[in-house]
């Protein structure tokens, strides 16, 4: 689990833009990116080389999804 303090804070390094984290993949979306950063023993990856391309069947932003918005 990552802690809701750090999911406010952090932002995406490409767009700079709000994440959303995904708890049954352990990854912190950037929608506007299209990017999945990692979280690794609740450290999260925040490098563009590191994240992976979302898919376009993969759930939509405002699904359940953990984001800064809603806690």
């Amino acid at each position: 689990m990552l802690d809701k303090k750090v999911l406010e804070i952090l932002v995406c390094p490409l767009t700079g833009g709000k994440l959303s984290y995904d708890t049954e993949r352990a990854e912190l979306i950037s929608h506007e990116a299209g990017l999945a950063y990692p979280v690794r023993d609740g450290i999260p990856i925040m490098l563009v080389d590191e994240a992976r391309k979302l898919q376009p069947e993969e759930p939509k932003e405002g699904s359940e999804l953990q984001s800064s918005d809603n806690q």
